[in-house]
């Protein structure tokens, strides 16, 4: 085989060679660039969900509290379904805005707010004795749940901490 030959040949092996790598290095910058795609996608519909849910829940707190202006409205009061039901003594679970608005609506009535129950008990100010769902719960007739969420979760959770009924104050709201 002539040198040229040789020559030529081993030219068109190092040019094939550099577009090997220039071929590689444009497909890997290639996967680099789908997979950064990927996970900032995956990371926007993760936070797009937890903002949809979010919206969901402030929605429906919205909506009950105002079904509870319009109770008002009409002069009723919460304390006569407690009462024509019989619970004298209830507790709160969710101690937030409407957990302290439920509270405060029952002071100075013939229904005794014995404890609120909330996840965050440490952190939670109110005139009522706050406990977690992990501390001993004392005998009531009924436990409300303002957490307009997760209902079905935490009657679970209820009851199998105490043995009375356990009601969403939605239910009431559009009961009374």
């Amino acid at each position: 085989m002539p040198v040229t030959e040789v020559y030529i040949r081993f030219l068109h092996k190092e040019a094939l060679n550099k577009m090997n790598k220039q071929a590689i290095s444009i497909l890997s910058a290639l996967a680099g660039a789908l997979a950064g795609v990927g996970i900032v996608g995956k990371v926007s519909v993760g936070r797009s969900q937890r903002i949809q849910s979010m919206s969901d829940k402030h929605l429906a707190l919205f909506l009950m509290m105002n079904q509870w202006v319009k109770v008002k409205q009409d002069g009723k009061n919460l304390s006569t379904y407690f009462e024509k039901n019989g619970y004298k003594k209830v507790a709160i679970y969710g101690m937030s805005y409407v957990g302290g608005t439920l509270a405060d609506e029952l002071k100075n009535t013939n229904v005794v707010v014995a404890y609120g129950i909330d996840k965050k008990a440490d952190s939670v100010y109110s005139d009522v004795d706050i406990v977690s769902m992990e501390d001993e719960l004392e005998a009531v007739d009924a436990v409300v749940v303002t957490a307009i969420t997760f209902f079905d979760e935490i009657e679970e959770q209820l009851s199998r901490k105490i043995k009375c009924p356990i009601i969403s104050l939605e239910d009431i709201l559009y009961e009374i």
